[in-house]
């Protein structure tokens, strides 16, 4: 199977390294928003095409894991898909975390491109998001957006995750950012 299939997923295949990860969130310990620099791995991994009826969705699996620098336990986690439909020029990625949220969020992009941004809001049936109904009363996640660049064995990302947060009485702008290096 040729990568290129995959369009602008296609440089995300593989397994990757990073420790310049920095995490602006809300802590519950803290009682305020602390910035949390960690490590992380991701590896992506094939599945191939999967069929729509008439649409083609070439697709990559991937798992992720962050810790927080000095520290041994993971405090995140993802797994997902992210997926390519090159009739309609766009990318997708969907994902859960264990808190009980799931995101779909897409974007339009070429098949050549090295940078892209994909968008999920609460309520879009199309890119959207969904939450327990724990966090929905006290952590509701409102909008999502990822911007990322894979350039040769270079793989960065900036996401935010906009949150109505009731034990500040507003909203956060949870956000993650990191530069990974291809390991394999």
């Amino acid at each position: 199977m040729a990568n290129e299939q995959f369009g602008p997923l296609a440089g995300l295949i593989g397994t990757w390294e990073g420790d310049q990860g920095l995490d602006v969130s809300f802590s519950y310990k803290a009682g305020k928003v602390i910035e949390t620099p960690y490590r992380e791995k991701a590896t992506f991994n094939i599945v191939g095409d999967v069929q729509n009826g008439d649409q083609t969705l070439w697709v990559i699996d991937y798992t992720t894991a962050a810790i927080r620098i000095g520290e041994d336990d993971i405090f995140h986690t993802e797994l997902g898909y992210w997926l390519w439909d090159a009739d309609r020029q766009e990318v997708m990625r969907c994902f859960m975390v264990p808190r009980g949220s799931t995101i779909l969020a897409g974007g339009n992009s070429t098949a050549d491109a090295t940078s892209f941004q994909m968008t999920a809001q609460q309520g879009n049936p199309a890119f959207g998001v969904l939450s327990n109904p724990y966090l929905i009363e006290r952590a509701q996640c409102t909008e999502y957006t990822l911007s990322t660049t894979v350039e040769g064995d270079t793989w960065s990302y900036e996401e935010d995750t906009v949150m109505t947060i009731t034990a500040t009485g507003g909203v956060l702008h949870h956000t993650d950012k990191n530069t990974l290096q291809r390991v394999k």
